[in-house]
């Protein structure tokens, strides 16, 4: 590279560095990068660069890595989907509320936009990008808007064989379309084509069968097979309600994890989206405790996104649990807020919760799952960590900020306390997407306020769409009621 081309952040007070097997702190480190590679980290860069950045007072880490989000519908449900109740589903908001409120090709494109936007604001350079086909979106439009935030992007075209009905809040029919569904998975192999062949770099592919009971085995298998073809990770959700869960059971006599084995589909390309609900877990007082050994022979990795479950007392039974067994795990923010901190902080009280224990998982376990965990569920090495030759994905976290003060301990002061509030700069492929804490490509207030507009506008039809013809008031009653006026 030439002079021109390289940046150094000088004497930066922590550095977290990868030293070849894990993350190491460094103090009073530089970090050099030269075009999209980062080329030096360690003491007093001796090289000539053509821009220099005070490192003073600042955290440098690696970019974060999000595998598993639905951008384009999940932010138009603030607000709605924080506390509703779904007794018959164990409170899963799948099969009653998943799609109530109608999303646009419009509104989808201005929610990505927020997505997105949240994400590098909480540190992320990494995202994988489930989306619905069915929104209308066109795939060209997707791609520009995507590659205009200058995030790096995975994007999953999801497809299915059948649709959830429930008619009366407590029974899921399942309404199939094997056409429909193989052509959808035609057009998602185009689609994941396109997205490795995009001219901005930093758009690829992922495949995504979207659920283990809405596919016919023949439909995963055949997508399995384009992934190993074509060298892709593979995602599907699986283990996400007791629901599904039981509904494999009664098809197959196998758990979800079993099926999706006997299937060819759970190898180490294989991200498991959620997890959660295996055999040992007691809310399903199952007779069996295999799900956990074999996903760990097969090498899967697991998509962690505590939040949106945590919202319905669902979790992990535990993360701990799982990294101890030696899977791998990777952290997602499913659904709003995209807030990656965020995740990570849950990710780790849950786990002692449910572990009645603080020694169920430590910072560096959650760090790991978000950087290197990440990295390894999509095939890649060269990102999730601050090393010459990877790429150039820097967090700068401001240490002076007064949420990051005393700082003795820098991560656990992020992830613990100040969160996004205190991150910086964002750089992605060395081109700076978040700059004094501000987005550089997305004009987040015009999305924001065009996701609004959706939301208000979708809602309106929510009783044509629900089984029982409620209205959004009666599904997702406001926390506080409205006084009528006057003085108190």
């Amino acid at each position: 590279m030439q002079v021109q081309d390289t940046t150094v952040i000088r004497n930066a007070a922590w550095v977290i560095a990868w030293n070849g097997t894990q993350h190491v702190y460094m103090r009073g480190a530089d970090v050099a990068f030269a075009g999209s590679h980062i080329t030096y980290v360690g003491p007093k860069y001796a090289g000539e660069a053509a821009r220099e950045l005070d490192g003073t007072n600042r955290l440098l880490m690696p970019g974060l890595i999000n595998i598993h989000s639905h951008a384009a519908t999940e932010p138009v449900n603030k607000g709605f989907r924080d506390e509703i109740r779904s007794p018959g589903f164990w409170h899963s908001p799948l099969y009653e509320f998943l799609y109530l409120i109608s999303v646009d090709a419009k509104g989808a494109l201005a929610a990505v936009q927020v997505a997105m936007g949240e994400l590098l604001l909480s540190g992320v350079t990494t995202a994988v990008h489930l989306g619905q086909l069915q929104l209308g979106v066109d795939s060209n439009d997707l791609y520009e808007v995507l590659a205009q935030t200058g995030m790096r992007v995975v994007i999953g075209p999801m497809f299915r064989d059948a649709r959830w009905v429930t008619r009366d809040g407590h029974s899921v029919d399942y309404d199939w379309d094997i056409a429909a569904g193989r052509g959808d998975f035609e057009k998602a192999m185009r689609a994941v084509e396109l997205a490795q062949s995009h001219k901005s770099g930093k758009l690829f592919g992922m495949v995504c069968p979207a659920q283990i009971d809405t596919c016919t085995p023949e439909l995963i298998a055949d997508a399995f097979a384009f992934a190993e073809k074509k060298n892709l990770p593979f995602q599907i959700h699986i283990a996400q309600s007791p629901t599904e869960f039981f509904e494999v059971a009664r098809r197959t006599g196998k758990t979800p994890i079993s099926l999706l084995q006997s299937i060819g589909a759970l190898r180490e390309r294989t991200i498991l989206g959620h997890c959660i609900f295996l055999d040992h877990h007691p809310w399903l007082h199952w007779s069996t405790r295999h799900d956990l050994d074999v996903i760990t022979e097969s090498g899967a990795s697991v998509a962690h996104c505590p939040v949106e479950f945590l919202r319905r007392g669902m979790a992990l039974r535990t993360l701990g649990g799982y990294i101890r067994r030696g899977i791998n795990v990777g952290i997602g923010t499913d659904t709003y807020p995209h807030n990656m901190l965020e995740e990570m902080r849950m990710a780790a009280y849950a786990a002692r919760i449910i572990g009645e224990t603080v020694d169920d998982v430590s910072t560096s376990d959650v760090f790991n799952a978000a950087t290197i965990g990440g990295a390894r569920a999509l095939l890649r090495e060269d990102i999730g960590r601050l090393a010459a030759g990877c790429r150039a994905d820097i967090v700068v976290v401001d240490l002076k900020h007064p949420a990051m003060m005393p700082c003795r301990e820098p991560l656990r002061n992020l992830i613990y306390v100040a969160g996004e509030r205190a991150v910086r700069d964002v750089f992605v492929d060395g081109q700076q997407a978040v700059k004094d804490g501000e987005l550089v490509n997305i004009d987040l207030p015009a999305a924001l306020a065009a996701v609004e507009e959706v939301q208000q506008r979708g809602s309106a039809g929510i009783s044509e769409r629900d089984w029982a013809r409620r209205n959004i008031d009666r599904l997702a009653p406001i926390a506080l009621p409205i006084a009528d006026g006057g003085e108190f």
